[in-house]
C-alpha cells in the first residue's frame, strides 16, 4: 500500500490562512478540503500557516516541521483503508509564551483568514447564560498581560493591521459550537473591551465572524494509528485517522476574500444554524447518549457499544422520541435519513473510536449537546425521560467506578469537582442538577429533579444494563 501524495507543486503555494490549533480534526477536515482544492489547480495563494498557543502545540509543531509540515490522513473505510499526505500547510509558526511570532504572522496583509480549532471549552462561555465570561481566569490574565490566549493574539494582530491601514482578516471558527461565529466574535470583542473599548467597537464593526458547521469523526492518535501509518511506509509520529464521511457548511461572509471551497464540496448557505442544530443535537448528542452507558459497562469501542442492543436501543429511542422532534427542518435533508447515516457512521468498526473519548469533557459538552434538547422538550410540556437518564448516566460515570468496579481515570477538566458533586448526588440528586453553569433553569425544574433522582437510584441499585432495559421497555 502506498499513500497518495499531494497532486500539486507545494513550492508554488503561498499562505492566505493562519490556523490556530493543529489537532487531528483540523488536519482531517479543513486541510483536506484545501488539499483537494490545490489539486484542482485552484487557489494556490490560500495555503495554511499552522499556529498554536499551548505547550502541546509546540510538540505538534516539532513533529510536523520535521516532515515538511505534511500530515498523514488515513481514511478508515470498512471496504479498505487509504492514506493521503496532505500538503495544504506550508509552515508552522513558532509557539511562544507572548505569541509575538503569531501576532506578526497574522499582521501580514496576505493573511486574509484566521481560523481556529480550540475545542468546545476554549471559548470561555458561561454555560448558564450562553454568553462570553470575562471573569474566566485565562481571560482575566490575558487582560492583565495581553496576547497570551489565541483571542488576545488575534486582537493584537487586528490592532496592528488597523494602525498600518491593512484590511482586517476574517476570523473563522471550525469548532463544534452552536453559532460558532457569534461565539468567537463574543470572545474576541469581549476580551478587547476589557482593555481597549474603542478597539472592541472597531472589531465589532469591521471584522467578519462567519458561522459554520463541521463534521468528521477523528479518533485520537495512539500506537494503533502509528502502526497504520507504518503499514503505508510512513514513519509519522502524528498520523490522523478518520471516517470517510466529511461535511462543511459555511456562511459566505468573507470580506477579505476566501478560497473557492464550493469547488470541493463545501456548502455555502444562509441556513448554517439549521445544519449545525441538526448535527450538534443528533450526532454530538448521540455520542453523549452512547458514551456513558458504554463507559459504565466497560465497553471500550464505539462500534462495540452500537452492537450492544441495550445501548443502540437507548440511542434509537432518545433520538427518535426526544431529539429529532426538537430539530427544525434543514434544507434538502431528511432528518430520519440523516440519523440512519449517523448510526452507520457510529457502527464503523475500522474507526475504532473509543467510548472514553466520547465521555471526555462532559462539563463543556453537556450544556451544548444535551441540555438544549432537554430544555426544548420541557418548553413543549414533555418530560424527556431519556435525556434525563442520560444526565443520570453522566453523573453515575463521574462517581469514578464502572459497574464492574474498575476505576475510571479522570476524564474532564473539572473532574475533581464533578466527582464530589456526583457523590453528593447519591443522597441529594438536586446537587447534580444544581450545577447552574451546566443546567441553568432546567436543573431547577421539579419534574426533572424527580425523574433524575429515580434514574440515578436505579443506576446505583440495579446497574446500567437493567436500567436501560427498563427505559427501552417504557
Amino acid at each position: 500500500m502506498k499513500p497518495q501524495l499531494p497532486g500539486y507543486d507545494r513550492t508554488k503555494l503561498t499562505p492566505g490562512i493562519v490556523h490556530i490549533g493543529l489537532g487531528n480534526f483540523h488536519r482531517a477536515h479543513m486541510a483536506v478540503y484545501l488539499d483537494d482544492l490545490f489539486a484542482k489547480g485552484l487557489c494556490h495563494d490560500w495555503a495554511i500557516l499552522g499556529a498554536g498557543v499551548r505547550e502541546g502545540d509546540a510538540r505538534m509543531r516539532n513533529a510536523l516541521v520535521a516532515q515538511d509540515c505534511l500530515s498523514t490522513v488515513i481514511e478508515l473505510d470498512p471496504k479498505g483503508k487509504s492514506a493521503r499526505r496532505i500538503g495544504a500547510m506550508i509552515g508552522f509558526i513558532e509557539v511562544q509564551p507572548d505569541n509575538a511570532a503569531l501576532i506578526a504572522a497574522m499582521s501580514r496583509p496576505e493573511i486574509r483568514i484566521v481560523s481556529l480549532t480550540v475545542t468546545e471549552g476554549g471559548y470561555f462561555i458561561d454555560a448558564a447564560t450562553g454568553a462570553f465570561d470575562p471573569t474566566a481566569p485565562e481571560i482575566a490574565a490575558d487582560a492583565a498581560h495581553p496576547h497570551r490566549t489565541a483571542f488576545g493574539a488575534i486582537i493584537a494582530a487586528l490592532k496592528a493591521r488597523r494602525a498600518a491601514g491593512v484590511a482586517p482578516f476574517t476570523v473563522m471558527s471550525c469548532d463544534n459550537l452552536p453559532g460558532n461565529g457569534h461565539v468567537t466574535e463574543a470572545a474576541v470583542v469581549g476580551l478587547a473591551r476589557l482593555s481597549d473599548p474603542a478597539l472592541a467597537d472597531w472589531i465589532k464593526a469591521n471584522v467578519a465572524f462567519p458561522n459554520g458547521m463541521v463534521d468528521r469523526i477523528t479518533p485520537a492518535t495512539g500506537p494503533r494509528e502509528r502502526e497504520m501509518a507504518q503499514a503505508f511506509g510512513l514513519n509519522d509520529p502524528v498520523p490522523v485517522t478518520c471516517e470517510p464521511f466529511r461535511q462543511w457548511v459555511l456562511e459566505d461572509n468573507f470580506p477579505a476574500g476566501r478560497p473557492a471551497l464550493e469547488q470541493v464540496g463545501v456548502t455555502f448557505t444562509s441556513h448554517v444554524h439549521a445544519y449545525e442544530a441538526m448535527k450538534i443535537r443528533i450526532l454530538n448528542g448521540g455520542h453523549a447518549i452512547i458514551a456513558y452507558p458504554g463507559g459504565l459497562m466497560d465497553i471500550e469501542y464505539v462500534h462495540e457499544a452500537m452492537a450492544n442492543p441495550l445501548i443502540s436501543g437507548f440511542l434509537d429511542k432518545v433520538e427518535r422520541d426526544e431529539i429529532i422532534p426538537t430539530v427544525a427542518p434543514v434544507p434538502d435533508t431528511n432528518l430520519s435519513d440523516y440519523y440512519d447515516l449517523i448510526r452507520e457512521r457510529f457502527s464503523n468498526p475500522e474507526v475504532a473510536d473509543t467510548e472514553r473519548r466520547l465521555c471526555l469533557d462532559g462539563s463543556n459538552r453537556q450544556p451544548k449537546f444535551i441540555v438544549p434538547a432537554l430544555r426544548d422538550n420541557l418548553a413543549k410540556g414533555v418530560i424527556p425521560q431519556g435525556l434525563i437518564l442520560e444526565s443520570a448516566l453522566w453523573c453515575r460515570y463521574c462517581m469514578g467506578k464502572t459497574d464492574g468496579g474498575a476505576e475510571i481515570a479522570p476524564n474532564d477538566p473539572n473532574w475533581d469537582r464533578l466527582q464530589q458533586v456526583a457523590r453528593r448526588a447519591a443522597k441529594d440528586p438536586a446537587a447534580w442538577l444544581g450545577m447552574e453553569e451546566i443546567y441553568g433553569e432546567v436543573g431547577r425544574n421539579p419534574a426533572v429533579i424527580a425523574a433524575f433522582g429515580l434514574w440515578l437510584k436505579a443506576l446505583m441499585q440495579d446497574g446500567t444494563a437493567a436500567t436501560l432495559r427498563r427505559y427501552i421497555a417504557g
